[in-house]
């Protein structure tokens, strides 16, 4: 070879001619904001509001029972499960959340969609019974809504943190 190296010819992938990765360069820089400049969590909570008004035609349930709040604690229970009922005109839900996932109930029952939003993620569909029964296997690690479809009604619920 004319005094070429191997090294020189193909150089590491994610780096250009130089040397210079730009991939590892952006995500160091990501953190280094995240560390330095976070972002405030009125504006994430303003974000996530916006975010569950991408239906514009969608009624947004209201929260009117959470056990976190509304509840008595049970004795000799630390980790029971959250219970929480939204409604929206003639719809309610109720949903139980546990480490395990979601599981709740569309009333009155009849056929429906339900997805579980997550943020920027991608919106995960369960499957409703005809009692209007669903459960999900995925528990929520951050915030979260549902979005329901029902009767020609378009349903998000407020964003909730796990």
């Amino acid at each position: 070879m004319s005094g070429t190296h191997d090294d020189e010819a193909f150089p590491e992938e994610g780096c250009d001619d130089a040397g210079f990765d730009g991939d590892l360069l952006e995500e160091e820089l990501r953190q280094a904001a995240a560390v330095l400049d976070p972002v405030p969590a009125e504006l994430r909570q303003l974000a996530l509001g916006a975010y569950a008004l991408h239906d514009l035609d969608a009624d947004i349930a209201e929260l009117t029972f959470d056990s976190l709040v509304d509840a008595l604690p049970v004795r000799g229970v630390p980790d029971a499960p959250r219970m929480l009922t939204f409604r929206a005109g003639g719809l309610t839900v109720d949903i139980e959340v546990t480490g395990e996932g979601l599981i709740g109930q569309v009333l009155p029952p009849g056929p429906a969609r339900v997805e579980v939003l997550g943020g920027p993620r991608a919106a995960r569909p369960v499957t409703v019974d005809t009692l209007g029964r669903f459960t999900s296997d995925t528990p929520p690690t951050g915030p979260f809504a549902l979005r329901l479809r029902a009767g020609g009604q378009v349903v998000v619920t407020e964003w909730l943190r796990a």
